[in-house]
């Protein structure tokens, strides 16, 4: 077959051409920083993305604000598609279904602490129920928008063209409050995507009075206290430690353990029902309901034929404690979950402990600080990084306005001065503009004034010409003069400026706070123990993987009776039989490659029973890509066990030390390139009828057909795993076949002439032959076989 042809992508001749590749990458870099910076992150600044931002305004200029002497009265509601229309045909040329959902999600309390839109009818629901179409709902500015929009005409944001340069939008809104941690934001770009929780305005409010007046000496720990986590707005319980939210505050990255909260409702004869009127963020009472659906009627997963052993448990242990759930949510109670239990004798805290760990009510709450910075570079921050960021430009926004009121009092203040010339000399100036063809330039002339002056002069009334408004002309000069030297203080001064922001905040954070309404309070997360009937099992595990149990242990058999024979598929055998108990666990120990050893844990009462030929093993848990399963082991938690491989390492490890509670099992072993791991040895603690003794000794043999044997005190026990200390010291090209821990005997497995499988078991005055230190070469032995494995016989 010919070769398929490869495309030469020449360069061009021309200098100021560009290749196809670089073209690309290009344009690629200019979409996703449009979709960062002009969709999907927030700006620390004002904790808007551009939508809202110019949701907010173009309603600020429809005048669907907050006026009157104190910012309380409202304007009348508007079609939320008469917003819509405005913003797309001023500011945002998008989907008008974007903008709307944007203006929906702005209005939802249960969306945002603090909503921004007053919206009136029907916006949607937690449960995830759409709103009405935008042309049934009606919304408004909500009264806290005034912390956004009321500076906005005092000079103290830029303005830019709008997208076909008709008119202006502002680059940032002039926040009074850092609303980027007040409402947090979610959202998703080209490589960044953020979630950023929302906070109470008062805690956020102290802390950056906090830093503004410890000039950046504040403390983490300090700044922790002031501000202990997020507040979200459905309330619930953030369980997880203050040293966790703290790494999150600090890293800008994190996960947060959040729990519903309840009540339990006493009821008429000794009955109760447990009662949940808040939810951790993101999740509905429908979620919930459908939760406990799946629970207590399962559906038999893809590709099965029958529900596994797991689904069943779960749906048993559910149904024995849970008897009825109501959803009695309503408008006096946005959230109500009602769970009755079976019986009133069951215990409360296992009823609620199997409610948080088999439902979203205790989820996790993702933490990811990625914003656009006050440089325009979108970024992930620290707490304290957002907060400063925050402060600098609220510094700089009130440096604009007060550099623009202290123009307009001076502006003013040159008009007035021009006015009381006029009312000390007013009969000469009436005879001038009487009499000079020219009054502008003859009053210049006359009186030394400005252009400015002039002109408003020959534009005054003639009533403002009376006695009284020189009175209050003289009044108005001197307040313009305190404010103008208030002003310059401001503007020259950085302390009187930093004085003048906490004044601000203070006073914004005294009108708007509330109480905090997420509870901050470490508990352990819930896990649900499913009752296990702890009995004697025997665990079989054959060659190929197969796994199953049979109740009893085989040497509690009648004496006398034969050893047991285990029926496998053709071509199968058996690996071991463990007699342990049924609230033991199956260590499944998987190899790769060149990589470690990683430990899966099944719980045997999860484990298939019957007479059949059991589950595949692979099917309990979840093996890496190139992982292959090489040994196993069933036992209890307190049983010890000898791990070595075949480049002669080892140690020894508590079976508790290798459970998880994760399919996906732990790396526990390390070995090095080519090793192996080789057959585990117990060591003691083991079950069954006949437990054996802990080991005293190890005996090692190597494929070479040399033993070594030593005190097991020699070894070391390692609980986080590793590789262990040497047991042999093996020649070049020798590796070791197996290590078994021992009291008087052991067997050793190999193959003889003709790959004909050979055994032979050492007792004890054997062993004692091979007696040495550990890491010695041992001695050679006439085996008449090469060794492949050590097993332990006692």
């Amino acid at each position: 077959m010919d070769s398929q042809p490869t495309l030469d992508l020449q360069s061009p001749e021309d200098d100021g051409a560009l290749t196809l590749a670089d073209y690309a990458q290009t344009a690629y870099l200019e979409y996703a920083l449009s979709v960062v910076k002009g969709r999907a992150l927030p700006d620390v600044s004002d904790g808007q993305k551009p939508v809202q931002r110019r949701i907010l305004y173009s309603m600020s200029r429809m005048g669907l604000g907050f006026g009157g002497a104190n910012g309380t009265v409202g304007a009348k509601p508007v079609k939320s598609a008469r917003v819509v229309g405005d913003v797309l045909g001023r500011f945002h040329p998008h989907s008008d279904q974007a903008a709307y959902d944007a203006l929906v999600r702005m209005a939802q309390d249960f969306s945002q602490r603090y909503p921004l839109v007053d919206g009136q009818g029907n916006f949607g629901s937690r449960d995830g129920d759409g709103a009405a179409a935008m042309r049934y709902t009606e919304a408004r500015l909500a009264r806290i928008t005034s912390l956004l929009l009321d500076e906005i005409d005092e000079g103290t944001v830029d303005f830019i063209p709008n997208y076909d340069g008709s008119t202006e939008e502002p680059r940032l809104l002039p926040a009074r409050l850092p609303f980027a941690l007040l409402n947090g934001a979610s959202g998703i770009a080209v490589g960044l995507a953020t979630e950023i929780p929302s906070h109470n305005l008062r805690e956020v409010a102290d802390a950056c009075v906090a830093l503004i007046k410890a000039n950046g000496k504040l403390t983490d720990e300090e700044l922790f206290t002031i501000v202990p986590g997020p507040d979200y707005p459905g309330g619930a319980q953030i369980i997880s430690s203050a040293a966790d939210i703290a790494d999150a505050y600090r890293s800008g990255r994190g996960s947060l353990k959040v729990r519903a909260r309840w009540k339990i409702e006493e009821l008429a004869r000794g009955q109760w029902q447990l009662v949940v009127n808040e939810l951790p963020p993101g999740v509905s009472s429908q979620k919930v309901l459908e939760e406990i659906e799946e629970l207590t009627n399962p559906k038999i997963r893809a590709g099965k034929k029958a529900l596994s052993a797991e689904q069943t448990q779960l749906k048993a242990a559910v149904l024995s404690l849970l008897d009825v759930v109501r959803d009695e949510s309503s408008k006096d109670a946005p959230v109500r979950l009602v769970f009755e239990p079976k019986t009133s004798r069951i215990s409360q805290d296992e009823f609620t402990t199997m409610l948080l760990a088999q439902t979203s009510l205790e989820s996790s709450s993702s933490i990811n600080l990625t914003m656009v910075g006050i440089d325009g570079k979108p970024t992930q921050k620290s707490l304290r990084q957002m907060l400063n960021e925050w402060i600098a430009f609220r510094e700089i926004t009130v440096e604009k306005r007060s550099r623009h009121r202290l123009g307009k009092v001076q502006d003013r203040i040159h008009i007035l001065e021009g006015r009381q010339l006029v009312l000390l000399n007013i009969d000469e100036v009436i005879a001038i503009i009487r009499a000079a063809e020219d009054p502008k330039a003859a009053l210049i002339a006359r009186f030394n004034l400005s252009d400015r002056q002039a002109e408003d002069i020959l534009e005054i009334r003639l009533r403002q010409l009376a006695r009284l408004e020189a009175i209050k002309i003289e009044q108005e000069l001197k307040g313009l003069r305190e404010e103008q030297k208030k002003l310059e203080d401001i503007l020259s001064s950085p302390a009187a400026l930093r004085r003048l922001l906490v004044k601000e905040i203070e006073a914004d954070a005294k009108s708007f706070e509330d109480p905090r309404r997420t509870l901050i309070q470490a508990e352990k997360r819930a896990v649900a123990e499913v009752r296990v009937v702890d009995e004697p099992v025997t665990v079989i595990v054959s060659q190929k993987g197969w796994v199953r149990t049979q109740k009893g242990w085989a040497s509690e058999r009648a004496a006398g009776a034969a050893a047991p024979e285990y029926s496998f598929k053709s071509g199968d055998a058996l690996y071991g039989a463990f007699e342990c108990r049924s609230v033991d666990t199956l260590l499944v120990f998987g190899t790769a490659k060149d990589k470690g050893v990683r430990v899966y844990s099944v719980p045997v009462a999860s484990l298939p029973g019957g007479r059949g030929d059991g589950q595949p093993v692979t099917t309990l848990i979840d093996l890496d890509s190139g992982t292959h399963v090489a040994h196993y082991f069933a036992g209890p938690a307190g049983a010890s066990l000898l791990l070595a491989n075949t480049g002669g390492y080892g140690f020894i490890a508590a079976v508790e030390n290798m459970i998880s509670r994760q399919r996906g099992g732990k790396a526990f072993i390390d070995v090095g390139e080519g090793e192996q791991l080789c057959r585990p040895s117990l060591v003691g603690g083991a079950g069954g009828a006949e437990p054996l003794p802990a080991a005293t000794h190890v005996a090692c043999a190597s494929t070479g057909g040399r033993i070594l044997t030593f005190e097991i005190g020699e070894l070391k026990a390692l609980p986080k795993g590793g590789r262990g200390l040497t047991l042999i010291d093996l020649e070049a090209k020798d590796t070791l076949a197996g290590a078994a821990a021992y009291t008087r005997s052991v067997k050793i497995e190999g193959i003889g002439r003709g790959g004909k499988e050979r055994e032979e078991t050492l007792e004890i005055r054997t062993l004692n032959n091979a007696r040495g230190s550990r890491a010695r070469k041992g001695k050679a032995a006439d085996l008449g076989f090469k060794p492949t494995a050590v097993v332990r016989v006692l």
